[in-house]
């Protein structure tokens, strides 16, 4: 796409910008559906004056919003360059890095094309990417680090990502194995009277790994890993006692480990190997008193050399939009009335 400034600009103070977008790309992958992505734009910069006329497109406005959406133009013509189709949220998420790294709340130089075209896995014809800066960043540390924890509210991609990665790595024959396990901790629920064995107990809490896993991988070949032990899902407690080489260990919902448990499960890292814990400190499901391992270890083990800590927030929440409004305000409602997780901090579920 290229951008031809005009010499006159329509009134004192303001800009203007011109762009062609090349023939290649049908304007409805720019414009969206119903000119649905043109309107995203157009509702994030209410003061500029946004003009179609066949593949041309004019903004006029304040010099500060049209030189963003001179950008976001650029940036989503790279990223339709790489065959990735554009969607309301991708425009969305796009503006707003574009925005905090015009006011300066980015500490970064990553755009939101790097962004949104960075593939980790590609399976059962889908590619998954990340979708925000936060959730590259948490992939790039798990490239880099041993060590890497993911701490977020939920919807934050933070097991997701992680999972997609340890399949990466094992195809690619960085390891030799995956290990995945969470605490069997309930929320709210007693496990003692839940019907069936053992094994019927503990399942509904790992089911959500097995979920993942589905997505990623040949659903048939899932069992002959399992009983191969290239893949394995277990509770936290079968995990004591072991050293894991040439591994890939994630560790879930690690905000329901105490730090005796979070100790036990860090010492159990072997050569060749790297752990990625998972968790979201809001959501404790710790029996009163009990503290929480994942909250802990930050204050023990914060600038150790490979050891690496991602935090997200609601801003990087992947699923229903409302999700991210919930967490928000659980947070504005605990920071108005000295409440944890919208409860009082001597109740069950602190948050410690």
């Amino acid at each position: 796409m290229t951008q031809t400034p005009i010499a006159h600009t329509p009134a004192q103070g303001q800009a203007r910008a011109q762009f062609t977008v090349p023939a290649q790309h049908p304007m409805v992958t720019v414009l969206g559906s119903g000119d649905a992505l043109l309107r995203v734009i157009e509702k994030a910069f209410p003061a500029a004056d946004i003009h179609v006329r066949g593949n041309e497109i004019s903004a006029v406005g304040d010099a500060a919003d049209v030189a963003l959406i001179s950008r976001m133009f650029e940036e989503m013509m790279l990223v339709l360059r790489t065959g990735q189709p554009m969607t309301e949220d991708a425009v969305e998420r796009s503006i707003a890095m574009l925005k905090a790294s015009e006011n300066g709340t980015s500490d970064g130089q990553e755009t939101p094309a790097e962004v949104l075209t960075q593939n980790i896995l590609s399976s059962r014809g889908r590619t998954i990417r990340p979708k925000t800066l936060n959730q590259k960043r948490y992939v790039d540390a798990i490239d880099k680090h041993t060590i890497v924890f993911g701490i977020g509210p939920a919807g934050t991609g933070k097991t997701y990502l992680a999972m997609a990665k340890a399949v990466q790595a094992l195809q690619s024959k960085q390891v030799n194995r995956i290990i995945l396990t969470r605490p069997a901790v309930e929320a709210g629920e007693r496990l003692g009277f839940l019907p069936g064995t053992l094994y019927e107990k503990i399942d509904p809490y790992l089911r959500p790994l097995y979920d993942a896993l589905h997505d990623m991988l040949d659903p048939d070949s899932i069992p002959r890993l399992m009983a191969a032990g290239t893949i394995e899902v277990a509770p936290l407690a079968y995990m004591r006692g072991r050293t894991l080489n040439d591994a890939f260990i994630i560790l879930d919902e690690a905000q329901n480990t105490s730090p005796e448990q979070m100790k036990m499960f860090l010492t159990r890292l072997g050569f060749e190997s790297k752990i990625v814990i998972t968790g979201d400190v809001t959501q404790v499901d710790l029996p009163s008193g009990t503290k929480s391992g994942l909250r802990q270890v930050q204050d023990i083990l914060e600038g150790l050399d490979d050891v690496h800590f991602s935090r997200l927030s609601s801003q990087d929440v992947v699923r229903h939009k409302l999700v991210g409004r919930i967490v928000d305000a659980y947070e504005k409602y605990d920071s108005l009335n000295g409440t944890e997780n919208g409860t009082h901090k001597g109740g069950r579920n602190q948050r410690k």
